[in-house]
């Protein structure tokens, strides 16, 4: 059955639970409230790409299938080749260049969001993986900016970075989305650059994704009405 009702699609709740069945569950406790979902990596061998192609093809949801794929160009193009046969909205690669640049070569009718830094990381994290010095916004700005130029349609970033990467020449007609979007209030998790909806929208973000705030309230319906609200304010 097709939902055919119109929610605000700056929303992505992130459906990460173990396995379809619960992620269906949790989509038809939300019902009309939620029109994007993100499946991510997590949920890809507990039947994540079925899932998303029921909540696309038989609620009218759209779909923000968050692989992170990283790889060389050729097989990054092999695999993006085969996830467009399946008419999915948003896929994620990790922005270097050459992996955008393969992502776009295959992507069909889907848009190639790049990643730039994670928003779970800080510059300690970089520090470790021995990623160049310099301050995690200018590095995210850089990042952005190679992916753009790379054909990339948009890019993951935190909100903390939203306005910065606006600002960029690349930038325009791109989209921005991203993780690290907290209401007031609720537990960072495992995220360490986070803002508030209202604020990351207000920095430019097209998109903001947000997941346990939402599938672990006691009204996960309510719990988007909260936010939808708030980005409406």
């Amino acid at each position: 059955m097709t939902d055919t009702t119109c929610s605000d699609d700056r929303l992505i709740v992130a459906l990460d639970l173990p396995d379809a069945l619960s992620g269906l569950a949790m989509a038809e406790r939300l019902g009309d409230a939620v029109s994007f979902y993100k499946i991510g990596l997590g949920m890809l061998t507990g039947g994540g790409l079925a899932l998303a192609n029921e909540l696309k093809d038989e609620h009218g949801k759209r779909i923000f299938l968050d692989l992170k794929l990283f790889d060389i160009g050729a097989t990054v193009e092999a695999a993006v080749r085969g996830l467009s046969r399946f008419d999915l909205d948003f896929l994620t690669v990790h922005g270097d260049p050459t992996v955008v640049a393969a992502a776009a070569q295959a992507k069909g009718s889907m848009k190639i969001l790049a990643v730039t830094v994670l928003t779970s990381l800080d510059r300690s994290d970089l520090d470790a993986a021995l990623i160049v010095p310099g301050d995690i916004p200018d590095l995210v700005a850089t990042r952005a900016a190679r992916a753009f130029e790379a054909g990339a349609d948009g890019v993951i970033a935190s909100p903390q970075e939203a306005a910065l990467i606006r600002a960029l020449p690349q930038a325009e007609g791109r989209l921005i989305v991203t993780p690290g979007v907290r209401p007031e209030g609720a537990a960072m998790g495992d995220q360490k650059r986070v803002t508030t909806p209202r604020a990351a929208v207000d920095a430019g973000a097209d998109h903001i994704v947000v997941g346990r705030p939402i599938h672990a309230a006691g009204d996960p319906a309510a719990a988007a009405r909260a936010i939808l609200a708030d980005l409406r304010a």
